[in-house]
């Protein structure tokens, strides 16, 4: 009498771990990343709050905060290696008890050491196991390849739409319950994410990835990122990303702080959060529809070029509450919406097989640049008594951020209508 398949037994095989309809993923990934990055990008809030409440100074607080962006980074490329091997599932909810962990037991350390455990360790890996390089690697192999930027518009627009709703509650809670009850509430939020891991559980590693390069090579993954390393075009978007890093963590971290220091209500603050994300919905969908149409490295160009632009109008304007709603309106529409043609890029030049794994690589160099956006932030704050040349580091940044993007080698992009013809 033949033995049963195991494969056949395994709780995780992908023909039965995942829906058959890929955008209802998409949408789950999406919700995942909604509450992971909403949590994230309204953490600069409670920097006020937690530093009246430990009395541990600004710039110790930042450079817990700058811990928590390098770490978010650095388990990317480790958690991506561990969902391209054994499939997303249980890595989202180890992600979710992690976060849900790291926010109750800020509620409880006054130490600079207790918050680099809480906010530096614990939240941030638990937010960069349900972020991008996971959320994104699980859908590309199930989306056919001139629908995945538009998928991963989808999916960061999730996340953006979190800063949007996280942003004003946070500090709603805040005002009404004190910064303890809110950070309890994004606990309790962080392990909703672990049942819609169930959506995402298995692994669909039995088929070759549609329409890229080297998807179906057999690579093994050390073989791929040798590859990769030495290509000229994926250390660009390193580059460029990292100065994605730089921006956003200092604007998430410090924000509040520069508001503050313009004599404004912390309301304003929680709305400019809101409204940078709410414009990156928009900044997102639009970049993921873009990308099938246009060489995403022209994309990232213009994006990058335009926040130059953005802060060097911010810091000629008159500092109200009207120019900071309109800069991080300017600044929103691409303040995620790198992520899909970032990730379009690099499926572009590698494929699919190992994104979650390369991906998560770029969004470490991301957070590299995170932590000296947050950490120097506040260093800057301390000893200058304002954030003036932070600013101009920003613009600076971007400018050659745009830059490095041009020498990516990506092919035109050829419509089916010209193929056809």
């Amino acid at each position: 009498m033949p033995e049963p398949s195991n494969s056949a037994s395994r709780s995780n095989d992908s023909s039965s771990a995942t829906p058959t309809n890929p955008w209802l993923i998409v949408a789950v990934a999406a919700a995942i990343l909604m509450v992971t990055m909403g949590s994230r990008q309204s953490l600069g809030l409670f920097l006020s709050p937690i530093n009246t409440h430990t009395g541990l100074g600004v710039a110790s607080i930042s450079f817990a905060m700058a811990i928590a962006q390098l770490v978010w980074g650095a388990v990317q490329p480790v958690f991506g290696a561990v969902a391209d091997r054994w499939g997303p599932g249980r890595v989202i909810v180890l992600g979710a008890v992690l976060l849900a962990a790291g926010s109750a037991l800020t509620t409880q350390v006054t130490s600079q050491f207790g918050l680099i455990f809480a906010i530096g360790l614990l939240s941030a890996a638990g937010a960069g196991a349900g972020s991008f390089s996971i959320l994104i690697g699980a859908t590309a192999q199930r989306i056919p390849a001139e629908r995945r930027s538009f998928a991963g518009g989808v999916i960061n627009a999730g996340g953006s739409a979190g800063q949007f709703v996280f942003a004003p509650l946070n500090q709603a809670i805040m005002s009404t319950f004190g910064w303890m009850s809110a950070m309890w509430t994004m606990a309790v939020l962080a392990l909703t994410t672990a049942p819609m891991a169930w959506w995402l559980r298995g692994s669909d590693r039995s088929k070759p990835a549609q329409g890229n390069a080297g998807s179906d090579t057999g690579m093994t993954l050390r073989q791929q990122l040798r590859v990769a390393l030495r290509d000229r075009s994926y250390w660009c978007l390193h580059a460029g990303f990292f100065t994605c890093g730089f921006h956003i963590a200092f604007l998430v971290t410090h924000m509040p702080g520069e508001v503050a220091l313009c004599g404004l209500s912390p309301n304003v603050a929680a709305t400019s959060l809101a409204i940078i994300g709410l414009a990156n919905v928009a900044g997102s969908l639009a970049a993921g529809a873009l990308g099938s149409r246009v060489r995403m490295k022209m994309i990232l160009f213009w994006m990058y070029a335009s926040r130059a632009v953005a802060v060097l109008l911010y810091l000629a304007a008159p500092k109200d509450a009207w120019t900071f709603y309109a800069f991080a309106a300017v600044l929103g529409a691409t303040w995620l919406a790198t992520v899909p043609p970032t990730a379009g890029l690099t499926a572009k030049l590698f494929g699919t097989r190992y994104l979650a794994t390369l991906f998560g690589l770029t969004l470490l160099s991301h957070q590299i640049g995170g932590f000296f956006g947050a950490w120097l932030g506040g260093l800057t704050v301390v000893n200058t008594g304002a954030y003036t040349w932070m600013w101009w580091a920003d613009a600076v940044l971007a400018l050659a951020a745009a830059l490095v993007n041009l020498p990516i080698k990506e092919a035109r992009v050829v419509r089916q209508g010209a193929v056809a013809a």
